[in-house]
């Protein structure tokens, strides 16, 4: 059937996994920053009144984050979402040495923002591997039939 549509469909699955994920997370540190930033890797403690707005400013950094995939899925142009996957990489991967540097425990360092790292890359590289022969054009071509040359139109006889 179509093979590049299909993977570049789950791509687009996946990136709003990504997004939905991350907004998610954003929210939480908005509506519960102590519980958040537990799950982030870092205790806070009960009281969390001096580092609320720094927890606050995460939230709204992550929710933007789900929010701008979002935008960039629905503009359908999956290099593009792509390399902001790629570039926001830098995210989870700055949270597990943030993690890492304050004591916080190397299992949600690697297990959560590791892994989140990784599936960001993984989804930007499906969304990236585009094979050759294959056109989109009125819906899916097979392999056989983009490599074909096209049909010859009959001649028009003026009268």
């Amino acid at each position: 059937m179509c093979e590049d549509m299909r993977r570049t469909d789950i791509g687009y699955v996946l990136s709003g996994l990504v997004g939905l994920g991350i907004t998610a997370v954003g929210t939480r540190f908005l509506v519960s920053p102590a519980k958040a930033a537990a799950a982030y890797g870092i205790s806070v403690g009960r009281e969390v009144s001096g580092a609320d707005p720094y927890l606050s400013v995460k939230g709204v950094r992550d929710v933007a984050s789900g929010v701008m995939t979002f935008v960039l899925i629905a503009a359908r142009q999956p290099h593009v979402l792509a390399g902001f996957l790629l570039a926001a990489t830098v995210i989870p991967v700055g949270d597990g040495i943030i993690v890492l540097r304050r004591g916080g425990q190397k299992s949600t360092a690697y297990g959560v923002h590791g892994a989140t790292a990784a599936a960001m890359v993984a989804t930007a590289a499906i969304l990236l591997d585009e094979r050759p022969g294959l056109r989109r054009d009125a819906g899916c071509v097979s392999r056989s039939r983009a490599s074909a040359p096209p049909a010859a139109m009959p001649a028009k006889s003026t009268g």
